[in-house]
């Protein structure tokens, strides 16, 4: 236990003194759900649509009106066709709706108004905006105008509920999912530079001339960086839930638990590779390729993942990520659901438990010449 305790000490003091792993910890969550919280928005946007009206009837020009009157859409009014197709051309307006001459007279008949909706297909979103939101505001008009007695009563009258997220708001689950982003880049990155360093500045080898067993140097890099991470940890939730006022609707001690478990498994990975290529430049290249962009791409944070070619549906099975990612969601939004709670706490603790085994078995006690 002296030697432990006196290796856990050295760790804690070359985190203190290097301010790269306090940069990392606490400095890059803080930037990162910076970024989430106000760079990436999925929410619904305003779009400028061109609105060109070519039916007379006076009726008609309260539906162009209702376009102008979204808070969705900033409308512009356009006379000729020519003028339209040009601010599509040049992204000045990202979709259009053309009001035919016989829109009224259909109505009037009870018939389905035709309105033609353009949209700039190179932003497919965006795209899909225009489209249901020209629709919406539409139906909306027309439910209110005099032709709507010349429509038939529908026969189912939809009601919405929204659950977990009423507000609709994205970042209610993009912050969340984040913290997953960033503990992985912080679990396999820290670690994955420790033993590299310890290589190339030669510490590894005074290590290897005293009595120190190989238990002691793999415990003595797992529990100051597995504190560390844990802090840093505490410090995410407290930007989402304190200062960013995203609800929690969880426990926090199996939030915490669980969170324990990805980062031991995280630490883990990123001890295999140092201990494989013992050299930091290389060690931080792979922790980025194998940790970080998995984790942003491939997790279901930002992409479905039942969306995914069914090869990286499978491969998505294997990534610590993608549980805590579907764990903390649900548990920041619904609450804790023990189903979820079980299984993503087994694959952890199991892939954890192996990658210990891989790291134990990689480190090695004796020099190679």
């Amino acid at each position: 236990m002296k030697i432990l305790t006196a290796l856990i000490k050295k760790e804690f003091l070359q985190i203190i003194r290097d301010p790269s792993s306090i940069i990392i910890a606490f400095v890059l969550p803080l930037l990162s759900i910076l970024i989430y919280m106000y760079g990436v928005n999925l929410d619904s946007v305003k779009v400028t649509l061109g609105i060109k009206n070519d039916d007379a009837n006076s009726e008609i020009s309260t539906l162009v009106k209702s376009f102008g009157h979204s808070k969705y859409v900033n409308s512009i009014v356009f006379d000729n066709e020519k003028d339209l197709t040009e601010a599509i051309t040049r992204s000045k307006i990202k979709g259009a709706v053309i009001i035919p001459n016989d829109f009224s007279t259909k109505l009037s008949r009870a018939q389905a108004g035709d309105l033609l909706i353009i949209t700039d297909g190179s932003e497919v979103n965006t795209a899909n905006y225009v489209q249901s939101y020209s629709t919406a505001i539409a139906n909306g008009w027309l439910n209110t105008s005099k032709f709507q007695r010349f429509t038939p009563t529908p026969v189912v009258n939809s009601e919405l509920r929204v659950w977990y997220n009423q507000d609709l708001n994205s970042h209610y689950f993009i912050l969340p999912g984040s913290i997953s982003v960033t503990m992985t880049l912080i679990g396999i990155l820290l670690t994955a530079l420790v033993v590299a360093r310890e290589w190339e500045r030669g510490t590894m080898e005074a290590l290897l001339s005293t009595r120190v067993r190989k238990i002691d140097i793999v415990l003595g890099k797992y529990i100051p960086y597995f504190t560390l991470g844990m802090v840093s940890m505490m410090f995410n939730v407290f930007l989402c839930v304190g200062i960013f006022k995203v609800p929690f609707r969880g426990n926090y001690l199996v939030l915490f638990t669980v969170s324990a478990l990805f980062l031991f498994t995280l630490l883990g990975v990123g001890l295999t590779i140092s201990s494989k290529l013992k050299n930091q430049f290389l060690a931080s290249q792979v922790s980025l390729g194998i940790g970080f962009l998995p984790a942003l791409l491939l997790s279901g944070l930002m992409f479905p993942i039942n969306s995914m070619p069914k090869f990286f549906q499978i491969l998505t099975g294997i990534l610590p990520p993608r549980y805590f990612i579907t764990f903390i969601e649900s548990e920041f939004m619904a609450g804790t659901v023990w189903r979820l709670v079980f299984v993503n706490a087994v694959f952890l603790t199991v892939l954890g438990l192996i990658l210990f085994a891989l790291v134990y078995k990689s480190t090695d006690m004796r020099l190679k010449g």
